[in-house]
């Protein structure tokens, strides 16, 4: 019995313990707001962060779009692959055979163009809901946690 009220204590708190428990639920909820969103579009919020870093970026290569984006290398594959066989992005190799440089389409700025006003809406909303004050400080203190966590990686 008692083990079950600790459970639904724990459950039912507003506020978890632990910092990345926390980051991580906000991310599953923003996740599931952005990819209703774009839905629409034929997107998810991972394809769209991609073809977004790709138009701001230019041409880069798979491994700063990785270190760009904090993503392991299996997951950006993955996703990477499904936005090529959509024909999105462009994939050259660079002159090391393991080096993969990679850019918008055509289609993909297309894709990116029919998306973004979509994001841009969630993104509006979101501001409205915190207020512009607020927003700027959360955008800011989520650069300054990814920044953070890499400078106590072991």
């Amino acid at each position: 019995m008692h083990q079950y009220r600790c459970i639904y204590i724990y459950l039912s708190m507003k506020t978890l313990p632990c910092l990345c428990a926390s980051f991580r639920r906000a991310s599953r909820a923003l996740t599931q707001l952005y990819d209703e969103a774009l839905r629409p579009a034929g997107l998810r919020i991972t394809q769209f962060t991609v073809l977004q870093a790709l138009s701001l970026a230019g041409e880069i290569s798979q491994g700063e779009l990785g270190r760009m984006l904090v993503t392991d290398s299996t997951t950006l594959t993955r996703t990477l692959r499904l936005l090529a066989d959509e024909g999105w992005i462009h994939e050259r190799r660079g002159t090391d055979r393991r080096q993969r440089w990679l850019s918008l389409s055509s289609a993909g700025r297309r894709k990116f163009a029919l998306a973004a006003p979509r994001w841009r809406d969630v993104q509006a909303r979101l501001a409205a809901r915190f207020g512009s004050k607020r927003w700027r400080q959360l955008m800011q203190v989520s650069t300054e946690l990814t920044d953070g966590v890499a400078s106590v990686a072991p």
